[in-house]
């Protein structure tokens, strides 16, 4: 039923008419039936001060103690929290640390007195760090580095620095410079890949330990080092050059390996042919003076003998090898003349040649003792 309708009721928005105001409301008393509602609730006494406004305050306290305790309970409720298996719930109080709680249901006091906030410590995140650096050599090298990490230590995760994971990164960037800088070019592009991942995290932890920051590290990955392509025309020629300079240099060294021992091999027989030619000359030198030595005693004993002696071998050391000789027969004015020459010839000649005739070498064997006795018995006249 509609409240303007002639003859049903009276208008809720005007308490002391009886439905013969059919305008608007008026808006002044509306507002001030509000207040007197409000204040009837909070314990107050309307204007009137009647009997039914004192039962009616009653009630809307009662109510509004109802809500009160309900609203309490369900602020009471929501102290409760659950901490996962992976996490670590940190309760603060008045925003400062208070506690550390397990995995498991818990309570804390409600907001604003307590919150809670939970890490997951067993979680392992990753990023990859890329940049640009140059090398102990001078060179420019591109590093991609993927580093893995969790949170271990809730606690210092949130309050000890304002920015974890950014000073993570800052810091992966100050240890792979340190790193590459104290490194070389091939190094860090061949065998040196996983020292420089090793080292990186190394020093990485220890930064983030000093500075509390209760981020674990557990692994340093190397993933792509690689000189620019800028580069690259420049690099290929230096690491040409240096493989032929390592081509040479063992190219030499074989050639030292050649070239030394057989130097040192004719320098050790050099010495000893020295030595025994030494050790020859000093025997020749010790048998000649005792050959002195003897034939001075000889020559001591019997010295015409010696000296006839010692001009024999003299003269048949110097006539030895002539090829004529002359001799001078006593008591003929016939010159005498033997072919030594050719008799030498003939007997150089039979000695190199096989002959199968035993009659024949007879033959030519009684000819040279004859000619040995004719000559020997010439040399003897001669000397008389």
């Amino acid at each position: 039923m509609a409240w303007n309708e002639p003859g049903k009721g009276d208008n809720p928005w005007n308490s002391g008419g009886g439905g013969k105001n059919q305008g608007p409301p008026d808006l002044d008393k509306v507002v001030r039936d509000l207040q007197r509602k409000v204040s009837g609730i909070f314990g107050g006494r309307g204007k009137s001060g009647g009997s039914g406004g004192s039962g009616g305050g009653k009630a809307a306290g009662a109510g509004l103690g109802l809500i009160g305790a309900a609203a309490v309970v369900l602020w009471l409720l929501s102290g409760f929290y659950q901490v996962e298996e992976a996490e670590r719930g940190v309760v603060l109080q008045f925003g400062a640390f208070h506690d550390v709680t397990m995995p498991g249901l818990h309570w804390h006091i409600p907001y604003p007195v307590q919150t809670v906030e939970t890490v997951n410590v067993s979680q392992v995140d990753s990023f990859t760090h890329s940049t640009r650096m140059l090398t102990a050599d001078e060179n420019i090298v591109s590093v991609d580095l993927r580093v893995q990490y969790r949170r271990a230590d809730a606690r210092a995760y949130l309050f000890n620095v304002r920015s974890p994971e950014e000073t993570l990164g800052d810091v992966t960037e100050t240890a792979i410079r340190e790193v590459v800088g104290k490194s070389t070019l091939d190094f860090v592009l061949t065998e040196g890949r996983t020292q420089v991942a090793a080292s990186a995290r190394e020093i990485i932890q220890s930064t983030l330990d000093a500075y509390g920051t209760g981020i674990e590290i557990t692994s340093v990955n190397l993933e792509d080092s690689n000189f620019p392509s800028q580069v690259e025309a420049a690099v290929q020629d230096a690491i040409k050059a240096r493989e032929d300079k390592d081509r040479l240099a063992l190219e030499a060294e074989a050639y030292a390996n050649d070239v030394v021992p057989r130097a040192r091999g004719n320098a050790a027989r050099l010495l000893e042919n020295a030595e025994a030619y030494r050790a020859q000359v000093v025997a020749e030198a010790e048998g000649e003076s005792d050959r002195f030595l003897a034939l001075l005693a000889e020559y001591q004993r019997a010295p015409d003998v010696t000296r006839q002696r010692l001009y024999y071998e003299t003269m048949e050391q110097v006539l030895g090898g002539a090829s004529k000789v002359l001799l001078d027969a006593e008591g003929s004015g016939t010159l005498m003349y033997l072919p030594i020459e050719e008799l030498m010839k003939r007997a150089g000649a039979g000695a190199s040649t096989n002959v199968s005739d035993p009659a024949e070498q007879s033959s030519r064997g009684t000819r040279r003792q004859t000619e040995r006795e004719s000559t020997s018995d010439l040399r003897s006249r001669g000397t008389r």
